[in-house]
């Protein structure tokens, strides 16, 4: 089945199911990948994580349903799935900028969110180096910090954690690697919302090893998995990002695999990020569809 039409068909039942309960697994199965795949799809293309479009949706058929006049507040808080009315209420003047009460007099402005519905556009034609990696269980050892989503340029974030690469750990951490991705590697874990930024994640930032890990490091346990590998090659830090926007966009739909759970890893060549044909790799936990 074609896999547009099958998310076309889960932004559908979202639609049908707008003032009842939303079943994300049969949104998912409506998809034809795994709950977990379908919201880190759906959060890159849509730009938003699911349950904010949900929410948005919801928040803009209260706003018609109210403006008719027809329907009380507090039945249309309760149909919508909010407990209270002050819950609802302060729901809808955060995206309205007006109470429910309000939203029923004339000349009252309110926001318009309409149905997503996901479309083909030509894109693709250049070529993705990637590879398909097994891998039996193993650590990431390092340091970590709750750091919190950036798309664009580099995560100044991400500086407290690499002052602490000091020579002597970098030293210890490189005698404990014994596997791929070889030498320092960052990891990117435990996402609150995977592409919407802002979203809160664990990075890591460390090596890959099966050796036994002093107590002075965080660590991070990966289970048995199949990984995809993409070479990222090109100005840092736009290659990459070139790369993570193919991957989603024009990789995932055409492949047959999808995301499981796990870490994702980057590695970086060197430090020295000024090459213009700079080299990074992408490893991401899949499994065949």
């Amino acid at each position: 089945m074609n896999a547009l039409k099958q998310f076309n068909d889960a932004m559908a039942y979202i639609e049908k199911n707008l003032m009842d309960t939303i079943d994300t697994n049969q949104m998912a199965r409506i998809a034809g990948c795994s709950e977990y795949h379908f919201r880190r799809m759906f959060s890159f293309l849509a730009g938003m994580s699911l349950g904010e479009y949900i929410r948005r949706r919801r928040l803009s058929l209260a706003a018609m349903l109210l403006h008719s006049k027809k329907e009380k507040v507090i039945d249309v808080a309760l149909s919508l799935g909010y407990e209270t009315p002050e819950a609802f209420s302060k729901a809808f003047q955060a995206i309205h900028g007006v109470n429910p009460s309000q939203a029923r007099k004339s000349n009252v402005e309110l926001k318009s969110f309409p149905p997503m519905t996901f479309q083909l556009t030509i894109s693709g034609g250049i070529e993705m180096d990637y590879r398909i990696v097994d891998k039996e269980p193993f650590q990431i050892v390092g340091f970590k910090k709750r750091v919190t989503l950036q798309f664009k340029g580099v995560n100044p974030q991400i500086d407290t954690l690499v002052e602490k690469l000091t020579p002597q750990a970098i030293s210890e951490l490189k005698s404990l690697c014994d596997l791929e991705p070889m030498g320092i590697i960052n990891a990117s874990a435990n996402f609150s919302e995977r592409t919407a930024e802002g979203s809160e994640l664990d990075q890591y930032i460390g090596v890959a090893t099966t050796k036994p890990v002093p107590n002075d490091y965080d660590i991070l346990q990966v289970e048995a998995s199949t990984w995809a590998v993409f070479s990222a090659i090109g100005a840092f830090p736009n290659a990459l990002q070139e790369t993570w926007a193919k991957i989603y966009g024009e990789w995932f739909p055409t492949s047959g695999y999808e995301f499981t759970a796990g870490p994702e890893i980057l590695w970086n060549e060197s430090p020295d990020t000024s090459k213009a044909d700079y080299k990074s790799e992408i490893w991401i936990p899949v499994r065949k569809v």
